[in-house]
Order: C-alpha cells, then structure tokens, then sequence
C-alpha cells in the first residue's frame, strides 16, 4: 500500500499567458503536485485554461492586461491579487515574466505570503528599449522592480550568464538572491532526435524559424537569406513558424508576411499548437535575433529535436549552443553571414547531421525538463526550509 504524499503548501504559478503555463510549465505543476504541494495557476483567460483544468490543475483567471498602462486598471489588478492572496494562503508565489514579477510580488508582500520566487528572462522592453516610453517609464520600472526582486525570502532565477551579470551591474536585486537555471525545460521524450525520421541526405533543405513575428527575432534576415539563396540557385524551403503579436511595436503585420509568401521566400505556418512534429521533418532550426534572449525555447526543441542550430552571439542564444558542435554562431543583423551559412548546411550534410546528434546529446545533459524541475523546487525548498 502506498504512503500518501505529505501536504507541503500550496504553491501559486502566476504568468502572464495561459499558453505559457500550459507550454513551458504544465510539467513544473504536474511534478509538484506530484510531490504533495496544492498547485493554483493563475493567468489572464485564454483557450489553454481549461486545458490546464483538464490535466486535474486548478486554474483562474486574472483580470490582467499584460500590455495595459492605465494606472486605474493596474491598481484593481494589484488589488484583485491581494484579496485572492489573502483567500487563498499560500505559502510561495512563483512569478513568470516582468510584469508578473512586479504585481505578484506586491500582491505577495501586502497578503503576507512567506516566500516568493521570480522568473524572467531579460530585463525586457523597458531596458532595452530606447523609444519615448521605455524611457520614461524606466526609472519607475526600476523602483518596483527593486521591491519586488529584494527581500529575505525572494530569489530571482534566471537563464543565462549574461541576464545575471545585467541585473547584478543595474543593482536591481542583491546578487545572493540570483539562481541561474538554463531555461524552462523541454520533454526530451516528446521532443526527439530520431534519425529515421529526419529528411534524407538528398532530399530538400528545411530550415525552420519558430518565433513570435517580431522584427527583433530576425525575421527580416531571414527573409533576405532565402532571397539571397534563391538567387544563388540553392533550392531550400523555408518555414517560418509563429503568429504576429498584435499591440507590440515591433510586431511585423500578416500583410508584410503574406507579402513573403506571394515572393515564394517562405512557408508560413501560422501558429503552430504542436512543434514536435515539425521539427522532425526539418534539419536545422535558424534564430537569428538581435535581441537578449532568455533562453530561446525553439533552440532548446530544436535540440531535442537532433537538428543543426543557426543564432545570433547573443545573451541568451549563445549559451544555446555550442558553436562548431551543436550549431552554428553568426552575427547579429548579418542577412548574409546567414545565407552563407545555411548554404554550408545544405552542401555539407555529414556536418549539419554531425550537429544535430550534438545538439541532441546537450539538451539531455543540459535542458531536460526534469533537471530544470528538480533545480526549481530546489530553491522552493531552500525559501521554505526554516519555516
């Protein structure tokens, strides 16, 4: 007879999309409550709530916003929190992305929640942008950032070396309360380098970008290799992978994207609700952004996935790969460096097999969802440890 598991708390994942929770951290709440913690997972509404329902996951919606700037709407939404804190009692708050960090660490300290933890990747567009509005908002950004991330019970985790020395040098949160795990995970089980179903040596090329279309994700590059190709007489099919992000500034539009297709530059796919199939009918997986990354998710598929890797010498993108062996590294903006290399991949196809098997083998020892898990509720159990 099986010993029940001991009730350990209840624990809230607050994120800013429903799609986020239920793809990058359905196997986080599926594994704690395996391990005896209430899960509560909170979000703004959308389709994959009740997804996350169906998997036995108790899920709410949160009156958010994510892009809203209106300070009435931000205070009910501060508000909302406190109260649904204070009903619920639960003794650790696990924040994903900026905004939820600054709101759901608030809401946390005002409820008396005894722990928090944040997640985020990168300082986001406020830091680094330099239009009129990150400007201005900036220092007040700062200010609540400083609130949220400090504190005896407050550890920020992050994905990549560059992120930790960024926050560290901005002076936004004391270095002690820093943890680096590289990225969100991925099911190495779901996502698999089977051989016997990646494209032949002889057959056609397929490079694949996965993103939100935004320019940033290098998209424009993109395009402009596979004109470049074309003109080189290399017959490679492109996939581009994603749906534009309507209200972000940088967002590109389905006009000039269907603009792509009609020049027959690109296959594009939309959004894609299940990635594991499409990578396996691909050989390499291109990212060219020229922006800080936390740790690219589509690298870290595609790693599992066994292609050859294409990115930028980036924060984030780098610690993705391993240049020479698992991929690739050009640099930033550089359409052509990008051409070049893919057309090295579609001539040497011993080397781009040589770094899928690479890449393969990396994201085992290194992204699996399972050593993300067991490091996350490691720092749980570190907040929780002294009661």
């Amino acid at each position: 007879m099986n010993n029940p598991v001991a009730h350990k708390g209840k624990v809230v994942l607050f994120a800013n999309t429903d799609w986020y929770l239920y793809n990058f951290r359905r196997s986080l709440a599926l594994a704690l409550k395996e391990q005896g913690y209430e899960l509560l997972l909170i979000s703004p509404p959308g389709p994959y709530g009740e997804k996350l329902r169906a998997l036995g996951l108790r899920w709410e919606p949160v009156p958010m916003d994510r892009r809203s700037l209106n300070p009435l709407r931000e205070a009910r939404l501060l508000w909302w929190l406190i109260a649904l804190f204070r009903k619920e009692r639960p003794v650790l708050i696990h924040n994903f992305t900026i905004k939820c960090a600054i709101y759901g660490s608030l809401a946390a300290v005002a409820s008396g929640v005894r722990a928090r933890v944040n997640a985020v990747a990168g300082m986001g567009y406020v830091f680094t942008s330099k239009d009129a509005k990150a400007r201005v908002l900036r220092p007040v950004v700062r200010l609540l950032m400083r609130a949220a991330l400090n504190g005896r019970r407050a550890r920020l985790i992050l994905q990549n070396p560059d992120d930790v020395a960024q926050f560290r040098d901005a002076r936004l949160v004391d270095s002690s309360a820093i943890r680096l795990i590289p990225s969100s995970g991925v099911d190495c089980t779901r996502f698999n380098g089977d051989s016997s179903k990646r494209p032949g040596s002889n057959e056609r090329l397929r490079v694949v970008l996965a993103a939100r279309l935004l320019r940033h994700k290098g998209l424009f590059e993109f395009v402009e290799a596979s004109r470049l190709l074309k003109r080189r007489g290399r017959d490679i099919e492109f996939l581009l992978a994603g749906t534009p992000d309507h209200g972000n500034p940088d967002s590109v539009t389905e006009e000039t994207v269907s603009s792509w297709v009609q020049a027959g530059l690109v296959d594009w796919l939309g959004h894609v609700d299940d990635m594991a199939p499409l990578l396996q009918r691909c050989n390499v997986m291109a990212l060219p952004s020229y922006y800080g990354e936390g740790l690219p998710r589509s690298l870290i598929e595609a790693s599992a996935s066994g292609l050859a890797l294409i990115t930028t010498d980036m924060p984030g993108c780098r610690q993705a790969i391993d240049h020479g062996i698992t991929g690739l590294m050009i640099p930033p903006r550089d359409a052509n460096a990008l051409a070049d290399t893919i057309e090295r991949l579609d001539t040497e196809r011993d080397l781009t097999n040589g770094l899928g098997i690479a890449a393969r083998a990396k994201a085992l020892a290194e992204f699996d969802e399972r050593i993300v898990i067991r490091d996350t509720v490691a720092v749980y159990r570190e907040l929780l440890a002294d009661g």
